[in-house]
């Protein structure tokens, strides 16, 4: 029910602009995050916002160089990400959940997940 594009390779110090788009307008008034998982860690947190967009969320290692972005009009969620480094490589995914009930960091909090898109970044 969501679906997350715009991952790829790229270099350090290059930008990338995460898209997730949900399936239904039912999501435009639903929490959303972005979490990502490099291979063999654990999910960890990116950033967040909530329904109207008035409030964002983000983790220490991407606060400065990323911005997280919803247009409830097209049902979009988007995540700009500048400076890249290479501890940004991970799969990139993004996540939605109706009335946020617990940590928005923890990755239990969410009830919906997209599929995930890589993102390598080449030092």
């Amino acid at each position: 029910q969501l679906q997350a594009s715009g991952g790829g390779l790229v270099q350090a110090g290059d930008s990338l602009r995460l898209s997730c788009a949900p399936s239904d307008r039912t999501f435009s008034s639903y929490f959303m995050g972005w979490f990502r998982q490099a291979p063999g860690k654990e999910r960890d947190f990116v950033a967040a916002i909530t329904w109207n967009g008035g409030r964002t969320f983000y983790a220490d290692s991407v606060k400065g160089r990323s911005t997280i972005s919803r247009d409830n009009a097209k049902i979009t969620v988007d995540l700009q990400m500048n400076s890249l480094k290479a501890g940004d490589t991970a799969v990139y995914y993004c996540a939605a959940v109706a009335i946020l009930g617990g940590d928005f960091r923890n990755p239990d909090s969410y009830y919906y997940w997209g599929q995930g898109t890589q993102v390598t970044v080449s030092s």
